[in-house]
């Protein structure tokens, strides 16, 4: 049994001067170029034809734009490091105890307070307290992103079958053929406001599988604002796909 793909989200511009189907990837969108007669099967076709060469335009397209983007995480885990969370940086403080694995705990929203076992090697603090944050904030992110779920999913039933938080370099959501909705942990560091447009906009791809008038129109009966969380998304988001 073949495993389905979710359909890759791009914007369709008609073109009468287009001789032939073109697609343009940018850091912010995929855009297919189309003659006028061209039907949208046909260009959907080639649209998947074609998704390892746009998967890999993505990721070097996303390369450039990094390098140029601040990392908002610290270089190095330390005691009083600024940790990147829900557009913010909360200072990082670190203890020693009896506890066997290190734990992460958020005091009132303000703070990170890593607990270490006695014993680990100073050397070895940074790589460990990196790895129990990106667990932590997976955990968080699948948290988070179910509480939107359930928040504009039933206002036009846009009921997901799966949502799985995953690792992605290039994308920061995604809606499958069966309604499975992936989403990027990495959107935890970023505003809450963004993080629910980000939801909210794979709940209408339910319904909308483009990016059609309607889809948008659909978008912004949810999200009002929701343009000015897509800008936040798309002035920082390259800061943000450095991840921790």
């Amino acid at each position: 049994m073949n495993k389905q793909t979710a359909p890759l989200s791009y914007k369709l511009r008609r073109s009468s001067r287009a001789k032939n189907t073109r697609i343009v990837v940018t850091a912010d969108k995929i855009e297919v170029v189309a003659p006028l007669k061209v039907s949208e099967r046909r260009i959907q076709d080639f649209v998947q034809a074609q998704k390892d060469w746009i998967e890999a335009a993505l990721k070097r397209v996303a390369g450039r734009v990094q390098t140029a983007s601040p990392k908002l995480a610290p270089s190095e885990y330390r005691d009083g490091a600024h940790i990147p969370y829900q557009g913010r940086r909360l200072p990082l403080k670190i203890t020693t105890g009896k506890a066997k694995t290190v734990r992460i705990e958020l005091l009132n929203d303000e703070m990170f307070w890593v607990k270490l076992p006695v014993g680990i090697a100073d050397e070895q603090y940074s790589a460990l307290i990196q790895q129990a944050l990106i667990r932590w904030m997976k955990n968080q992110a699948k948290q988070h992103v179910q509480q939107w779920v359930d928040l504009h999913a039933p206002r036009f039933a846009l009921f997901p079958r799966n949502i799985r938080i995953k690792t992605q370099k290039s994308r920061w959501g995604s809606c499958g053929p069966q309604n499975d909705i992936n989403m990027n942990w990495l959107l935890l560091l970023a505003p809450a406001a963004v993080l629910e447009y980000v939801v909210v906009h794979e709940l209408c791809h339910i319904k909308h599988k483009n990016h059609s008038p309607a889809f948008w129109q659909l978008v912004g009966k949810h999200l009002p604002d929701f343009k000015q969380r897509r800008l936040w998304l798309k002035q920082h988001g390259a800061s943000v796909m450095q991840g921790l």
